[in-house]
């Protein structure tokens, strides 16, 4: 079984095009769609209990509080049923065409614990677009990690890669320097980018650019305090 984990919050009229594209990029595979609905305000939570009723693979989870991105991508891997588990936004950019060569790529190396995202063509404005490029920057530079898109949230894990991370607000930022820094590989592969076409953005350099750069300083520390070592059971 594959999982599909999307957060959702005030993605109403977005949600019956996403599962419909994901349904149809994996058909023929054991599907299950882990839909996380972060408190919406406009009718999501609602349009996601329709789907599930002529969609056997949507399971809908709500939080019983606006939580976060963060939040809303642990509470579905904590009940993620498959191994991999894909993660992506609700707002349509993610393209789920690209889904099948993530899983591909992991598929072929049995020692790779993920496959993450890097947009090769973004569809946002130039601010948008510079200020990504700030802040991905200011990440690897801090973490001490080198991730080509922070940003993208299209991801493909194991699940044991991720189920055993420690969960803090702002992580799904740092999932593959937090893979690495448990000893995992991660590998990293071109992805398309569509432009946001209903509903608007929750996300700008006001809200979320000093929680950012706290949450990298807190990643780095990790990093450094991170347990390293090799044991064996001594049976002879």
């Amino acid at each position: 079984m594959i999982s599909v984990v999307f957060p959702v919050y005030n993605e109403r009229d977005n949600l019956a095009p996403l599962l419909a594209e994901v349904e149809a990029t994996l058909d023929g595979v054991e599907l299950e769609v882990i839909a996380v609905d972060d408190r919406s305000t406009d009718g999501s939570l609602q349009e996601l209990r329709r789907l599930r009723s002529n969609h056997e693979c949507l399971r809908v989870v709500s939080l019983q509080r606006h939580a976060g991105q963060s939040a809303a991508f642990a509470a579905g891997l904590e009940l993620a049923r498959g191994d991999p588990v894909v993660l992506m936004d609700a707002d349509g950019q993610n393209d789920p065409a690209d889904v099948k060569a993530l899983l591909e790529i992991l598929e072929e190396d049995p020692d790779c614990s993920a496959v993450v995202g890097y947009r090769v063509t973004r569809a946002d404005s130039h601010w948008k677009r510079l200020q990504s490029r700030v802040a991905n920057n200011l990440r690897n530079w801090l973490t001490g990690d080198r991730v080509r898109d922070t940003g993208c949230s299209l991801q493909v894990f194991r699940r044991a890669a991720v189920r055993g991370l420690v969960a803090f607000d702002g992580m799904h930022r740092f999932y593959p320097t937090l893979v690495r820094q448990a000893g995992g590989k991660v590998v990293e592969a071109p992805v398309s980018h569509r432009p946001r076409l209903r509903g608007r953005s929750k996300y700008g350099m006001w809200n979320r650019g000093l929680s950012a750069l706290r949450d990298a300083l807190g990643v780095r520390w990790l990093g450094k305090k991170a347990l390293r070592y090799q044991s064996r059971e001594e049976t002879d």
